[in-house]
């Protein structure tokens, strides 16, 4: 059975388009790998919802988490979240997930994350310019990069934020048509169909299955 933890809301970042950060304090605080998750347990009209969400910061300050999540129309669990008052606690197990990043490949890293998807791969960003000895790129689609300043300040990224609309033809063009390496490496993250359809262009122009990692929500 899993653990459960008692998580308590600290801090608020509001970034925007139905946004936001919360920070949360662990007591002991918490043993994750960069890109796992978290299941939140909330108690809404009278049943326990679990809603998983992404560790957004960093395994080195494991006593203080954060959680980047979108207010979803009609979404009891983002709306309890929302309304979450300052000092408020929140029920948790983890982490759970495979979808993570220990150090980074020893070839060409390419990070896409769609939307909210920046989430998990943030910390990973971190962790493999940390261990990288190889090129790494984050291609971020989105039309609210409120971490833009922070991510293009990570020594050795190169960071391209695009519209949502143009992911999948960017990665066709600078990844699949561009060249013929086959040798790079993946982390693909976001909401929807998009997830599948990047996995399988990459896969199906001769990437190795197990160098294009994937998690969609």
């Amino acid at each position: 059975m899993a653990v459960e933890r008692t998580a308590t809301l600290v801090a608020v970042t509001d970034h925007g388009a139905d946004t936001r950060s919360l920070f949360l304090d662990l007591p002991g605080g918490l043993d994750f790998r960069p890109g796992q998750f978290v299941s939140c347990l909330l108690p809404v009209d009278g049943e326990r919802l679990t809603r998983p969400y992404s560790i957004a910061s960093s395994p080195e300050h494991a006593d203080r988490l954060e959680l980047l999540l979108n207010l979803v129309p009609d979404g009891a669990g983002s709306q309890h979240l929302f309304d979450l008052p300052i000092g408020g606690t929140i029920q948790l197990t983890g982490p759970w997930g495979t979808f993570a990043l220990d150090r980074a490949p020893d070839a060409e890293t390419v990070f896409l994350a769609d939307g909210t998807g920046i989430a998990p791969i943030r910390p990973m960003l971190h962790r493999a310019a940390a261990t990288a000895s190889r090129p790494l790129h984050l291609v971020w689609a989105t039309t609210n990069p409120f971490w833009a300043d922070e991510l293009r300040a990570i020594d050795g990224l190169s960071v391209t934020i695009i519209a949502p609309s143009a992911l999948e033809a960017t990665v066709r063009a600078r990844w699949v048509d561009a060249d013929d390496d086959r040798s790079r490496h993946f982390f693909v993250c976001g909401v929807g169909d998009i997830v599948p359809r990047l996995r399988d262009l990459l896969r199906g122009s001769g990437y190795a299955r197990r160098a294009v990692q994937y998690e969609r929500w």
